[in-house]
């Protein structure tokens, strides 16, 4: 946006302390005249001869005239001083959001002094600029991380049709076959990726929801892969409104009660789903048996391509995304995320989300 040149703030401050300086002095000064016009020596205020006030104000109007060049000097002087100290911390904010500008993110005001309105800002510019280092680096990490992904089915359906192209007696059925499984696992890629972008853009309808009919629907979806894995899949709780897109939300039950299963390890492991009322929240809770989860694995869990302690690889189940789309689905409808390592191995997960409806009734299955 181009902005016609003006003065700078320091210059009308200063034009400001002066313009205050000169008025109050003339003032003054116009007092002074005044109390000399009505005033005898004694000090007796009555109306004197107009002799003697024409010598009383002879003798004035030279002092009055040098003292107000003094306070004009004074006042330009002396507010271009002080507006330069009250706007020096401006100007560190302004160096700092320069810097910001081209890019270079890690740099910070770090103002010292005590708490006023400009250390307040920059405090608060500072912990902006730590928030979008953060949300930059993960970017670009899940760039990366897409890109290497999405790049690896390709790569292998190159090595695949490179290969059937050398072998010509090579049985068609077994390429179609390994070609459809990479594909498939290339559309499910995008499709998470996409699912994150339209998560991220908040371009959803919302609705009132209930949570229990949302995981019991997504219990019921996956109660064969659990039944494949010897898990105990259980649902229970109360009807628990919320306000939010049910496909979203249906897809973040869906992915939670995912990774319980799979992560299960257990012999004859167990999930447990569960929903339930707050005062202010909408309540879902994941929990699963399993093997310990360290504190430092979970705090990764939530970034996108992590699985388990190690990132995720090509030739592995899912892509990879499910919690990182779960904390995207949450951040959208205004939740919280809390993540609870199990002291007997396994997690639990709970889900707050905003309170909306009406609950009443409990509801197990």
């Amino acid at each position: 946006m181009t902005r016609q040149p003006g003065l700078s703030i320091r210059l009308k401050l200063t034009l400001s302390y002066t313009g205050l300086v000169m008025v109050t002095g003339i003032l003054l000064m116009a007092a002074v005249a005044l109390s000399l016009k009505l005033t005898k020596p004694d000090g007796l205020v009555i109306t004197v001869e107009y002799g003697y006030y024409e010598g009383m104000l002879r003798r004035f109007v030279p002092a009055a005239g040098v003292t107000g060049v003094f306070l004009l000097i004074l006042g330009l002087v002396g507010g271009w001083f002080l507006a330069g100290r009250m706007l020096a911390p401006v100007a560190l904010i302004t160096s700092a959001t320069r810097q910001a500008a081209t890019g270079s993110l890690s740099h910070r005001i770090n103002m010292p002094g005590r708490n006023d309105e400009f250390r307040e800002l920059a405090d608060s510019f500072d912990a902006m600029l730590a928030q979008l280092e953060q949300h930059v680096a993960e970017q670009r990490r899940f760039a990366a991380n897409a890109s290497h992904e999405l790049r690896t089915p390709l790569a292998i359906t190159q090595t695949l049709l490179d290969v059937a192209r050398k072998d010509p007696d090579r049985p068609p059925d077994e390429l179609v076959d390994r070609l459809h499984a990479v594909n498939a696992r290339a559309i499910d890629l995008t499709e998470a990726l996409l699912l994150l972008s339209r998560t991220d853009q908040g371009t959803f309808t919302r609705e009132d929801v209930d949570l229990s009919l949302v995981a019991e629907e997504a219990a019921e979806a996956l109660l064969a892969h659990a039944e494949e894995r010897d898990v105990l899949l259980e649902t229970s709780g109360e009807m628990a409104f919320t306000v939010g897109s049910r496909a979203l939300l249906l897809q973040l039950t869906t992915n939670l009660v995912h990774n319980a299963i799979v992560h299960n390890t257990a012999e004859g492991g167990i999930v447990q789903v569960e929903t339930a009322v707050w005062p202010e929240s909408a309540v879902l809770t994941v929990e699963n048996t399993g093997p310990e989860v360290t504190p430092e694995l979970l705090s990764t869990l939530t970034e996108p391509f992590q699985r388990g302690a190690e990132r995720i690889r090509s030739d592995h189940g899912g892509v990879g995304l499910g919690l990182a789309i779960v904390k995207r689905i949450i951040e959208a409808h205004h939740g919280t995320l809390r993540l609870m390592a199990r002291p007997d191995g396994g997690l639990r997960v709970t889900v707050e989300l905003p309170r909306g409806g009406t609950t009443t009734n409990v509801r197990s299955g």
